[in-house]
């Protein structure tokens, strides 16, 4: 099951929160530099890595939160960016972003590939999708105490096949969180040093595994598997 909202913020504003953050955050700018113009979508809990690509005031970066996860306000001091709503239903019209990405969403979904296909839906064409995930071969995904020790773990291979199957072609693997994961402040000052030698390893000791993807406009349609065409709001953005 997956944390509510407020577990997840404290964590992420805590000592601990803020390594991962860093060493995410460096991953993900490393594959996607900032686009100014690019409509971005964070799906799962990815309020602390859209920052990234929030250039100025305006409303092209949004967060979709799942009604398992709960609401939670974003960007502070500023009008809210953010909604609830049922992740096989997502609010937003058909080929409306340049970038969706998500963090703490696949592996706590009910229907992994609904929530994809939904995903599908509202990407453009030529779009990218990035998916960060427990990976199943880390330390990380047996971390209960971090909201990366919850929900279903994946390896990267596993994680490619399911986009596959979803019409996603895989682009580009990587991965992040090389650290043991406890929150032992002298363990969190080496965290860059974890980070840089165990890139050297190989990415199956990495706490998460981080695909990029694009639509396979090639592919058919697998039966049962199209986007559903009814969606419902659960919390709308407060533009208050």
């Amino acid at each position: 099951m997956a944390e509510d909202a407020d577990a997840l913020v404290r964590f992420y504003a805590s000592p601990h929160g803020r390594v991962v953050t860093a060493a995410l955050r460096a991953r993900l700018c490393a594959l996607w530099p900032i686009a100014p113009q690019a409509r971005t979508l964070g799906l799962g809990f990815a309020l602390p890595y859209l920052r990234l690509w929030r250039t100025d005031g305006r409303d092209r970066t949004v967060a979709c939160l799942p009604a398992q996860i709960g609401p939670a306000r974003w960007p502070r001091h500023r009008p809210n960016l953010t909604c609830v709503a049922e992740e096989e239903r997502l609010p937003f019209p058909d080929l409306h972003f340049d970038r969706v990405l998500m963090v703490h969403a696949l592996e706590h979904a009910d229907n992994a590939r609904r929530l994809l296909r939904e995903a599908w839906r509202v990407l453009k064409d030529d779009g990218r999708l990035l998916v960060v995930v427990p990976n199943r071969t880390g330390w990380w995904a047996y971390a209960e105490r971090t909201p990366f020790g919850h929900g279903r773990p994946f390896s990267a291979d596993q994680l490619a096949r399911l986009l596959e199957a979803t019409l996603f072609r895989a682009l580009r693997r990587d991965g992040a969180l090389y650290l043991p994961p406890f929150a032992w402040r002298p363990l969190l000052r080496t965290a860059g040093a974890w980070e840089r030698i165990g890139r050297r390893f190989g990415p199956r000791l990495a706490g998460v595994v981080i695909l990029e993807a694009a639509k396979d406009m090639y592919a058919a349609i697998p039966a049962g598997e199209a986007a559903p065409a009814r969606r419902r709001v659960v919390g709308a953005i407060d533009r208050a």
